[in-house]
C-alpha cells in the first residue's frame, strides 16, 4: 500500500493506492508503480477491499492465504482435514445416535 497526501480548505486528505516497486535504471533505484487507485481513506469502501482480497485469497493454497492474511506474529505450521466426517461422528455420539441403533433389532426382555 502507497498512501500521498493533499492538501485542501479543510486539513489534509490521504489517498490510499496499490503499487510495487520497479527498478528505474535511468534512476538507480526502484520507483513505486501505481496498480490500483482506492481513492480518499476517509471514504474506504473496506467491504469492496475484503472481496478484493478474498477474490486474490482463491489463487493460492490455503495455508498462504493464511499466512498472507494473517498477522505477522503468526507463523502457519499445518493443517488437519477434519471435515464433515468428523463433525457427523460427534454428533453421532453426542445424541447417542449409536447407542440407539445398537438396541434396535435385539429382542426385548419380558
Amino acid at each position: 500500500m502507497k498512501t500521498t497526501k493533499r492538501e485542501n480548505k479543510s486539513g489534509t486528505v490521504r489517498y490510499l493506492h496499490l503499487a510495487h516497486n520497479e527498478w528505474d535504471p535511468a534512476k538507480g533505484r526502484a520507483v513505486p508503480k501505481v496498480l490500483f487507485t482506492f481513492g480518499r481513506e476517509d471514504q474506504l469502501d473496506r467491504d469492496a477491499v475484503k472481496r478484493l482480497v478474498a477474490s486474490l485469497s482463491k489463487l493460492l493454497e490455503p495455508g498462504d492465504a493464511l499466512a498472507a492474511t494473517a498477522a505477522s506474529d503468526l507463523e502457519f505450521t499445518s493443517s488437519v482435514p477434519f471435515g464433515g466426517t468428523y463433525a457427523l461422528d460427534h454428533l453421532w455420539h453426542q445424541l447417542k445416535i449409536d447407542q440407539i441403533v445398537s438396541r434396535v433389532g435385539q429382542p426385548k426382555r419380558g
